[in-house]
């Protein structure tokens, strides 16, 4: 007793010691970086997020063999805890049993279940691993880029902790000491099996099992600390430190020290952006920290599945390996002359590529499948303002978008004069704002850029128009009060530019809904990204408003009666339903267009991506207007994966959206596929069926 006493607390000082090092310099790291305030606001939020995500493992179990193998995993370490509580007493007792619980016979059951589970997940783990390998399966496998080899070794130590806590608690068993009578039935089966090498056999037996399974804990609390699955223990923290936005939501304000910076009179120490790894707050340098390499995020990115360089995963990978290059300079404080450029060509030594940063949809699939919520969008975006507004460093074709909307307040740099052109021989008249809201007005329609100057979105607000015009509502439109959000600025990372443009579009809004309370300043809109822009990121602004979005306010309306699609003997035309970003992942607004869709008789046939895990269109991140010179174009796969669904029409629910499907839409019709395939609004569908003649006659 008193020699495996000495050995299991000299093994545990020593241990402890190694891990208390690494977990300091951690701690310092972490902490060294740029003050983030908003991360310890609604405690009760964030203790849900905890129990939903982390011991929950909601994001983990959207995926659902392997998230039921981590999530037996997961509690595996969480239960098995008890069993070490037991080895540390009895390194000092030989009959140790937890106090009150220590031989409750369903304690021994839950612990020899989930342990056996523990190894099953394992068994899945490796299936899992070797049809995902990299080496079979190359850019495809969502491993990667990953370290593989690390991943193998943490599962061998994983299935030591199993089996050395079976032989550890078989030999007490056989030995007598065991505080369990019946429950823990593996341990008590092997007890059986080890029985007849006598009771001084097993005892020997029972010491070496007790020192191996508290040994290989040890080892594998430093090989955690130092490897890519520190995530075991930096994951809850993450997870309780996120953003707590209903749905992926706004962008952060910019803020340099901790401080929102004053775009009208800046601090000469401001930092715009991320220029250097130590810009990052402490948030970012967390998410580095924690992210598993498990690929989720790489996946399902729009620009990695068509070849582009992007992936989410090696983004932060990349970001993570130049944190810890950089951590003796950042925990200094000194400047590292010869630091590598954050952003920079292979030929400069860059850590991200500018096409890698560049590539980016913001499409928020990445943040949507992280099952430890990294901020990947925020940390590009942070990037790109940088380059924007220190480096002067972006795509040429952001030069004629920015001035664009800061000459003509629109991306398409048209005249504000043809901003109610769409107007035109709707045969009824449209209620333009003449300088006073009057009472009976319920809503502000926002028209947006797309829907005053495309072709193909004029249709969408033209049919919206009339629909709200059948259905009764009082609504005014601003014409050529309106002007861009400057969603697409901030996108690029032109913050300065959106400040200005949001500024002077909020103070419009507050002078037309001068004297309503927020909550009756009511606008909807036909564009996801207007809907997020005035409706998430404009408080940030003094602009409060209830903003929906035309899918939404819409199916109100038939659900309410006041617009009755008329269902004649040939409905059922097969659609597809395109689910835009910025209307589905970023404000969870799923099931509006598609009762829609129902509403008209059609048949809706999902496409494999739909819903959260759907297909960018490739027009988010201002990427509208850069072209894709790398890859297959983003629209060409949606596309393809729409037309593989045998639909008669596409619909969808954003003007940007529309504009790319129809763009692939009509190179694929050039190659003679799906000739007969068109694209539509969800609003075009419906006011087709509501000024849909009678249904005939039932024979």
């Amino acid at each position: 007793m008193l020699v495996r006493l000495i050995l299991g607390l000299l093994m545990t000082v020593v241990g402890l010691a190694v891990a208390g090092k690494r977990v300091a310099f951690l701690y310092r790291l972490i902490k060294a970086g740029q003050p983030d305030t908003k991360r310890s606001d609604d405690l009760g939020a964030r203790v849900f997020a905890q129990v939903r995500e982390v011991f929950g493992q909601r994001k983990l179990l959207k995926w659902s063999v392997p998230g039921l193998a981590h999530f037996f995993t997961f509690w595996g370490f969480v239960i098995l805890a008890s069993v070490y509580l037991e080895a540390y007493g009895a390194l000092f007792d030989e009959r140790f049993a937890i106090p009150w619980i220590g031989h409750w016979a369903v304690l021994g059951f839950l612990q020899d279940f989930i342990a056996v589970m523990v190894a099953v997940s394992l068994g899945v783990f490796t299936v899992i691993r070797i049809r995902q390998a990299p080496a079979r399966k190359d850019r495809a496998s969502r491993f990667f880029g990953s370290h593989t080899g690390g991943a193998w070794l943490i599962l061998a130590m994983i299935f030591n902790v199993v089996w050395t806590m079976f032989l550890y608690r078989g030999a007490s068993s056989a030995s007598g000491n065991f505080p369990y009578d019946s429950g823990a039935y593996v341990s008590l089966g092997v007890g059986n099996l080890l029985e007849p090498l006598g009771h001084s056999a097993t005892e020997v037996l029972e010491t070496v099992g007790l020192l191996l399974h508290i040994g290989v804990m040890l080892v594998f609390l430093s090989i955690v600390l130092y490897s890519k699955h520190l995530h075991i223990f930096v994951a809850p923290i993450n997870v309780s430190a996120k953003r707590l936005p209903d749905a992926l939501g706004p962008l952060l304000p910019m803020e340099s020290a901790g401080k929102p910076i004053d775009f009208e009179d800046p601090g000469e120490d401001d930092t715009f952006g991320r220029g250097k790894i130590g810009d990052f707050t402490w948030k970012g340098m967390l998410d580095f920290s924690t992210c598993t390499e498990c690929g989720r995020c790489q996946s399902q990115c729009p620009a990695w599945n068509t070849g582009k360089p992007l992936s989410p995963k090696l983004l932060i990978m990349s970001l993570r390996d130049n944190m810890f290059e950089e951590a003796p300079y950042i925990l200094s404080g000194k400047e590292h002359e010869d630091a590598r450029p954050l952003v920079g060509t292979e030929a400069d030594n860059g850590v991200i590529d500018p096409d890698v940063l560049w590539s980016c949809t913001t499409c928020g699939a990445c943040v949507e499948q992280c099952p430890v919520d990294i901020e990947h969008v925020d940390h590009i975006v942070d990037m790109r303002r940088y380059q924007v507004m220190i480096e002067s460093a972006f795509p040429t074709e952001l030069g004629g978008l920015f001035k664009n909307l800061e000459t003509k307040g629109n991306p398409w740099g048209q005249n504000n004069s043809e901003r109610l052109a769409w107007t035109k021989d709707l045969g009824f008249d449209v209620p333009v704002f003449d300088g006073e809201l009057a009472e009976d007005v319920e809503y502000v329609y926002w028209v947006g850029c797309a829907g005053a100057f495309d072709d193909q979105a004029r249709k969408t607000v033209r049919a919206t128009a009339e629909l709200l015009h059948i259905a009764g509502v009082k609504y005014v439109v601003l014409g050529k009060e309106e002007s861009c959000t400057g969603d697409p600025a901030r996108r690029a990372g032109n913050e300065f530019l959106f400040q200005m443009m949001a500024q002077q579009t909020a103070e419009t809004l507050n002078a037309v809904f001068e004297g309503r309370e927020p909550r009756l300043r009511k606008i909807v809109t036909t564009c996801p990204h207007c809907l997020n822009t005035l409706g998430r990121e404009y408080p940030d602004l003094d602009g409060h408003y209830e903003v929906v979005h035309h899918t939404q306010l819409l199916n109100r309306l038939v659900r309410g009666g006041r617009l009755t699609p008329v269902k004649t003997v040939e409905d059922g035309p097969k659609v597809t339903y395109h689910d835009p970003c910025y209307l589905g992942r970023h404000n969870k607004v799923y099931t509006p267009p598609r009762e829609l869709v129902g509403a008209t008789g059609a048949t809706l046939e999902e496409m494999p991506r739909h819903a959260d895990r759907a297909l960018c269109c490739g027009a988010g991140g201002a990427r509208m207007w850069m072209e894709e010179q790398i890859g297959k174009r983003i629209n060409l796969e949606r596309v393809d994966e729409a037309i593989a669904t045998d639909a008669e029409t596409i619909v969808t629910g954003c003007p940007f959206c529309r504009v790319m499907l129809t763009d692939g839409l009509v190179q694929r019709q050039s190659e003679q596929k799906a000739e007969n395939v068109d694209v539509r609004d969800v609003a075009q569908l419906l006011l087709e069926r509501v000024k849909a003649p009678e249904a005939a006659p039932k024979p």
